[in-house]
């Protein structure tokens, strides 16, 4: 099938490089036939679209490609498409413009009626058990219909300041939620992060059926981060206090997922960042099992790689601008 997911628009390598992590992670055969603006068009299983729903965090939608035409033959490609197999119940026509303007509602009213006059099916423009979404991309329109709308309900309700536990510093959910997906890993796995903070990656990690581990210095972040996984439902993970430089496993983990300490509101227990990241990178080496992966971030002033040595390899990279004086770096690093 051809599925559209329509991206976030908020990184411009990020959301691509998202979906292309957790397909592989799932183990979903995929090609990726285009990547546009705010969108993507993939070759993969019709039941793709229900992972996807439930994990990424930087798309909007997740749709079946129908067919695609020019705006102006918008209506031929329209009445070129078998209807009665498609709708299902009601429906309804709404457009979304990635890039480009034209009049949707007129234009949906037109498209709408040729559905109308095809399948005689019953128009409900508040809540259709069948979406169809034409996406305008620049001079194309590509016609699809909705299969999964990805919510921002979880990642509004699990913002920092309304959790349980709250310390400032906090990452976000959504972008949490990013970094566990970019590390490659799936149900059943086992992620660990040794800087845990308020258990924010935990969180994210363990409402995807993921073994979390958590450890900090601090014991005040350890009982905070058991209360914050709790409040969420999670179960299945074990926080320790521990220095990450100093951590010990009874058993390798899939992947390490962290956001180290840094800034005016975080501490590091006196210590110096970059001798903080060194001593943290050849403890990693062990606890991660082999090809092991982890998708770290650290303020742009930070030169991870030469920190590094020939143990890790960084595979990806990505800046996010945080505010004026700050940018804060993704890594995907692989053990080697």
């Amino acid at each position: 099938m051809e599925i559209l997911v329509i991206l976030s628009q908020e990184h411009p390598s990020l959301p691509l490089a998202e979906l292309r992590a957790v397909l592989e992670a799932e183990k979903i055969s995929f090609r990726i036939k285009e990547a546009g603006k705010g969108h993507a068009i993939i070759d993969a299983p019709p039941q793709a679209h229900r992972i996807l729903k439930e994990r990424l965090a930087y798309a909007h939608e997740v749709c079946q490609l129908l067919t695609s035409s020019g705006l102006d033959d918008s209506e031929d490609a329209f009445r070129s498409i078998h209807w009665k197999d498609i709708i299902e119940g009601s429906f309804a026509v709404r457009i979304r413009k990635l890039d480009g303007e034209i009049d949707s509602q007129e234009l949906e009213r037109r498209l709408g009626a040729i559905i109308k006059e095809d399948t005689g099916a019953a128009v409900d423009l508040e809540d259709p058990w069948t979406l169809i979404r034409p996406v305008l991309a620049g001079e194309r329109f590509l016609i699809t219909r909705r299969l999964a709308e990805i919510t921002k309900d979880h990642f509004n309700q699990a913002k920092p300041h309304l959790r349980p536990f709250f310390y400032p510093g906090s990452m976000s959910p959504k972008l949490a939620r990013c970094m566990v997906n970019l590390s490659g890993v799936r149900a059943g796995d086992r992620v660990l992060d040794p800087f845990c903070g308020t258990g924010g990656i935990l969180i994210e990690a363990g409402l995807m059926g993921i073994h979390v581990i958590g450890a900090d210095i601090d014991w005040k972040m350890v009982e905070g981060t058991e209360q914050n996984l709790r409040h969420y439902g999670i179960t299945d993970f074990k926080v320790i206090r521990s220095d990450a430089r100093n951590l010990k496993l009874q058993e390798p983990v899939n992947a390490i997922v962290t956001d180290p300490p840094y800034g005016i509101s975080a501490s590091t227990a006196g210590e110096e960042s970059e001798k903080l990241y060194r001593e943290f990178l050849d403890s990693a080496h062990p606890l991660l099992k082999d090809e092991g992966t982890i998708c770290m971030a650290a303020p742009h002033y930070i030169d991870l790689e030469a920190l590094m040595d020939e143990r890790f390899h960084v595979r990806e990279k990505y800046s996010i601008r945080m505010h004026r004086s700050l940018t804060r770096v993704i890594r995907v690093i692989e053990k080697i």
